[in-house]
């Protein structure tokens, strides 16, 4: 039998959303390398994303929470002992750097950020802020051909629909890969009849359009549809508030009741699935599920933008000096009016589903 190839590892021990982004890696090099072997790191709490993933062959957990850097030493070790061909970091910290430095690959990639890159054999530039996309930034880790220069931006981001990637780009989407439980769960809830999505909520305050303007969208939803508020168990009390607030009858809080996967293939079958820009937005890129995308204090030329086919960047019209005020987001408007996510009105995220139509 012929020698089975070095595996790569890839890193990426951020939020959700960012282990989302991630998968695109996963297809292109199913692509371009189908026989190597790869294997994923991610923080506890996010390897349920990769449950079942094809092209993943081993998921690698850190622990942050418990004994963050004894755990990060063994880690080392076991990364060592595997043989890694390559190691990519997609992350500009000195935890992964580390890892990606000592490796003791042949191939040690991350972005020239990173405080240990000099022990890289290959350093990236990562600029945010130009309108190139994260999955771009991401892919020229593995090849340099997807960069500031190859059209891989979003060019004009204008609150209505997201333009279309330059075709040079060929970027491929994120994709999740929900598991038939995680398929007959969201059929359960389909079966229903026509429905909507919401995922209201936010780690960052001042990323999370707000409650009441949530509440007057619920209102205005044509009656005949349903409508799920979608979150993880830390979102269940203030989705089931919402809920409760609404006076529909058919609006149910799944929060903290359907795992990740399974929330992604019910979102794929909505009518229009309604999100910040937080984790839900990339769930819906990689299902290619109907999304609006709600951006407050953030901006999409950031890279953190919508990828399914149908989708729609909605934000104030008002011009704001104080827009965008931070890459993540807040606990609290800093200047304290949050007019970025106030000034942003329902009829802007109904017209999206009319346009849908």
């Amino acid at each position: 039998m012929p020698a089975q190839l070095p595996a790569t590892l890839l890193i990426q021990t951020a939020f959700i959303g960012d282990v989302i982004l991630l998968t695109a890696l996963l297809e292109h090099l199913h692509q371009t390398e189908p026989a190597t072997p790869v294997d994923v790191l991610v923080r506890r709490g996010n390897e349920s994303l990769l449950a079942g993933h094809p092209h993943v062959r081993q998921v690698l957990v850190w622990d942050k929470k418990h004994r963050k850097y004894a755990n990060l030493w063994q880690l080392l070790g076991r990364i060592r002992a595997t043989g890694y061909g390559r190691v990519v970091t997609l992350q500009r910290f000195a935890s992964t750097g580390f890892l990606t430095a000592f490796s003791g690959a042949p191939e040690r990639v991350g972005f020239a950020k990173n405080p240990f890159s000099r022990f890289f054999t290959r350093r990236v530039r990562h600029v945010i802020g130009d309108g190139t996309h994260e999955v771009a930034r991401n892919l020229s880790l593995l090849d340099p051909a997807f960069n500031e220069e190859s059209g891989t931006k979003h060019a004009a981001w204008s609150g209505g629909n997201a333009p279309t990637l330059d075709a040079r780009s060929a970027l491929p989407p994120p994709r999740l890969y929900p598991s038939a439980a995680d398929e007959a769960l969201a059929t359960a809830y389909a079966a229903a009849g026509p429905y909507v999505c919401l995922a209201p909520t936010s780690v960052w305050f001042t990323k999370q359009y707000p409650e009441e303007k949530w509440r007057e969208l619920l209102l205005a939803l044509p009656a005949e549809l349903r409508v799920y508020l979608l979150g993880g168990p830390p979102d269940a009390a203030a989705c089931e508030r919402l809920a409760a607030a609404s006076n529909r009858e058919n609006v149910s809080s799944l929060a903290g009741k359907m795992n990740l996967l399974a929330s992604a293939a019910l979102m794929r079958g909505a009518v229009m699935n309604y999100v910040n820009d937080s984790a839900p937005l990339h769930l819906c890129s990689a299902v290619g599920a109907p999304v609006t995308a709600v951006f407050c204090s953030t901006v999409p030329e950031f890279g953190f933008g919508p990828l399914s086919p149908v989708s729609f960047v909605v934000q104030t019209t008002e011009p704001l000096e104080c827009k965008p005020c931070g890459l993540h987001g807040h606990g609290a408007c800093p200047l304290g009016h949050f007019r970025c996510a106030y000034t942003i009105e329902v009829d802007q995220l109904l017209a999206t589903m009319k346009k849908e139509e």
